[in-house]
């Protein structure tokens, strides 16, 4: 069915000593990574292992991870240092110690101590690295600072008091996410971060996909927050709340309560839902299903009658779409038209369901529960985010945030009982239940375009596409069916993405066919499971991986793996959409994109 080359990277290596033990390392990699592999954890609060996997080094601004070079008996930042043959190295020798405590000491007599009403009490990385070094004073004088707050973005906003100019925010976004967005400014007590050049959030390049918010130590910088609106919502009798929520917070949601990564939530999750006040609930999962059978459908038309309009591009990834707006826009005519998951489900609230329930669409608020921060931007992109004469979604709050209101109303979620979701729009196929996986979309697509493009159903054992799966940068592979072979791509975090896309074009330029047919693209790493807006986690890759076999274990168990084999999706489509990509499917579940100019300056802004 599917056939991939994998070629196997021989690993270079060193030996060194550390802590007084040889071993073997790679060689080249950041030595706080060595370190780590070899058991001890050295403080750090500037450094992101996202950095180094993705070939860019911390800002080295923090001081806290120095070691000793026994030979020179000198003491280095260990982030900034890459490992090599016959390097001898102490991390706990008193100067060290020192070294590192008094670092601490500085950092913390400039950061304002509002532990107890902050959003990241007893999960900021600043206060746990702070108790986990004895830290119990602080022989300076405090001077936090007192810079205004930047709330000009609908989905991030920056505390510059609570920054600790640690740097990670600003390569995320300038390396990471090729945007470039944020910058640290100033000179000596006053340097303090902002937006690119002083500008509002809202008119940078910033594309409002929270990895800034994920890799920050601590609150100083965040997603807009929502829930106190949400809060009135639910306590006001005029108004009928519709829940969804995303694939990916089932696997998450649970870590807010001291449960692994990765451990599927779904029915806790309804439950806790029923008890917050919400009057339905539905899935985003059963979203997915619906943007499957539109963006398969897109897909299929195009392999078969439209070949030189391919690629197609998958758009349920608003961070993404905003990026290609503005940096990419030759690839918009590529991307699916088909509006995300979430998108998709609140307009048919607002009209299927509203209809059966006889509910008036003005009086129905939906409320979108997602990984992901740059949703809150989405839900107000376009004029046809309310083409039904109402908004497809009201509110979206993250997972982080539905983790505060459930612990805010007293509720012990994990003593809760599972119960199930409400039907009409609730069920939904293994297929929609992957989308938060990088590679799921794609998964989930060939599953059903397979269908289209055959008449018949995939067999049982070649429904799953493990080139498809997985946390590498970029996967690529070539799949036949019945003859026909589809070159598909995915990549997932803007610095693969834009090498993914560079590929395309210098095949293009070269008047050459693209290399792929089918490609998917999230903006945030290991997808949406790995979105701005998850619960934080000191040990990203471990955590994006359960995360993952959480999601691929919900389809595992699902009856129906494929979209189209959704008994509520085609009683749907029979009863009132009709046909995918005709009419009022077409009307409603599909939107349009546009070129946007990128500001990097006041002057650009000017000249607007």
């Amino acid at each position: 069915m599917s056939t991939t080359i994998q070629t196997k990277v021989e690993v270079e290596t060193v030996t060194m000593t550390i802590n007084g033990k040889k071993c073997s390392v790679p060689k080249g990699i950041p030595l706080i990574e060595a370190v780590e592999q070899q058991g001890t954890r050295i403080p750090r609060l500037c450094y992101h292992p996202d950095f180094y996997k993705n070939g860019t080094n911390g800002a080295g601004s923090c001081g806290l991870c120095v070691v000793k070079n026994n030979i020179t008996g000198k003491i280095f930042r260990s982030c900034l240092m890459k490992t090599n043959e016959g390097m001898d190295i102490t991390t706990n020798s008193p100067d060290c110690e020192s070294a590192r405590k008094t670092a601490m000491q500085l950092i913390l007599a400039n950061h304002p101590l509002e532990c107890l009403s902050c959003l990241r009490n007893n999960n900021c990385e600043l206060q746990s690295t702070a108790a986990d070094m004895g830290i119990r004073e602080i022989p300076y004088a405090l001077t936090p600072t007192t810079f205004p707050h930047e709330n000009g973005s609908l989905s991030i906003k920056i505390d510059p008091n609570k920054c600790i100019k640690c740097g990670r925010c600003v390569i995320t976004c300038r390396v990471l996410q090729q945007v470039e967005a944020l910058e640290i400014h100033g000179e000596g007590h006053d340097v303090y971060l902002r937006p690119l050049d002083g500008l509002a959030m809202s008119e940078t390049p910033c594309i409002g996909c929270g990895q800034c918010t994920a890799h920050c130590p601590v609150a100083g910088i965040y997603e807009k927050q929502d829930s106190e609106e949400l809060i009135e919502w639910l306590n006001n009798p005029e108004y009928h709340l519709v829940v969804q929520m995303a694939p990916a917070v089932r696997v998450a949601l649970g870590e807010e309560f001291g449960l692994k990564p990765g451990v599927l939530v779904t029915g806790k999750m309804y439950t806790a839902l029923r008890l917050l006040g919400f009057d339905k609930i539905f899935d985003t999962n059963f979203g997915a299903d619906i943007t499957i059978m539109e963006e398969a459908s897109e897909f299929s038309k195009r392999f078969i009658n439209e070949p030189e309009s391919l690629p197609i591009i998958t758009s349920c990834c608003p961070s993404w779409v905003n990026w290609c707006e503005k940096f990419y826009p030759d690839f918009i005519p590529h991307l699916s038209s088909a509006k995300s998951p979430h998108q998709m489900l609140g307009v048919m609230v607002k009209t299927y369901y509203a209809e059966v329930a006889k509910i008036d669409p003005k009086k129905i608020k939906v409320v979108s529960i997602m990984p992901c921060t740059s949703k809150k931007y989405e839900i107000k992109r376009h004029p046809d985010m309310d083409v039904a004469g109402v908004p497809d979604v009201d509110l979206v709050i993250t997972t982080r945030e539905l983790g505060h209101m459930i612990r805010q109303a007293g509720i012990d979620f994990n003593a809760l009982e599972e119960t199930e979701v409400d039907q009409l729009m609730g069920e939904y196929s293994g297929a929609g239940a992957i989308f938060g996986a990088t590679g799921g979309v794609m998964e989930a697509g060939l599953r059903t375009a397979y269908y289209n493009i055959t008449g018949e159903d995939l067999p049982d054992d070649a429904i799953e596409f493990p080139v498809a799966r997985g946390l590498d940068k970029i996967k690529t592979a070539s799949i036949d069916i019945k003859g026909a072979e589809v070159r598909i791509a995915v990549a997932h975090g803007m610095i693969n993405v834009k090498k993914l896309l560079d590929e395309v074009k210098a095949a293009k330029d070269k008047g050459e066919k693209s290399p792929y047919d089918f490609i998917e693209i999230m903006a945030c790493y290991g997808g949406c499971l790995g979105g701005g807006g998850q619960p934080y986690s000191k040990t990203p890759d471990l955590t994006r991986e359960l995360r993952r076999q959480g999601l691929y274990a919900d389809d595992k168990k699902s009856t129906k793996r494929r979209s189209h084999q959704n008994p509520m999706i085609q009683k749907m489509y029979t009863e009132y959409l009709g046909k995918p990509l005709e009419g009022k499917a077409h009307h409603l579940l599909h939107t349009s994109y546009a070129p946007k100019k990128v500001v990097r300056t006041k002057e650009d802004l000017k000249n607007l």
